[in-house]
């Protein structure tokens, strides 16, 4: 089904773009081209020599994501997402490549707060919890999309690790 959406997307922005380029003069088109074939190279050229591959597959992944899965994600929202994604990273919990990583580690009640992204030092209730919790798992819910089925069973665990933190 996706595949369809992109090729009504792109063959209606290639009559668009036909349709403008009729009217303008060759001289234009050419000049204009270079212009963009440079700005864009520069870009890419950057592209790679900050991030390389972790730059280009990861965010990218998230953005495809939050436009063809997650329906409706703001830019903010897809940030935070990559924010969580990080903080999982890092701490050795989620590997994005793999699936089927097990998970022998215990999550440490620091990280369970981290990853509902609440201050552990203020009075934290339990609609705090929940506010948080349903936050995070709108955008990475395994019934909006398989592919974050990972993402949100972890989420479930820190939520269980800071419930019983509170009481």
């Amino acid at each position: 089904m996706n595949i369809v959406i992109y090729t009504v997307v792109i063959l209606t922005l290639f009559y668009f773009i036909l349709k403008f380029l009729t009217n303008i003069s060759p001289k234009k088109i050419s000049k204009s081209l270079r212009i963009l074939i440079i700005f864009g190279s520069v870009i890419l050229a950057i592209l790679f020599a900050i991030g390389g591959k972790f730059l280009l597959s990861l965010p990218l992944t998230l953005i495809s994501l939050g436009l063809m899965k997650l329906k409706g994600l703001s830019l903010f929202q897809l940030f935070s997402l990559f924010r969580l994604i990080q903080t999982l990273r890092s701490s050795g919990r989620f590997n994005f490549g793999q699936a089927n990583a097990t998970n022998n580690t215990t999550m440490s009640v620091a990280e369970a707060y981290k990853i509902l992204n609440l201050d552990k030092n203020k009075k934290i209730t339990n609609e705090d919890v929940n506010k948080a919790y349903v936050k995070i798992q709108k955008k990475i819910h395994p019934d909006v999309s398989p592919e974050t089925s990972r993402l949100s069973s972890i989420v479930n665990e820190a939520k269980e690790i800071v419930l019983r933190d509170i009481k």
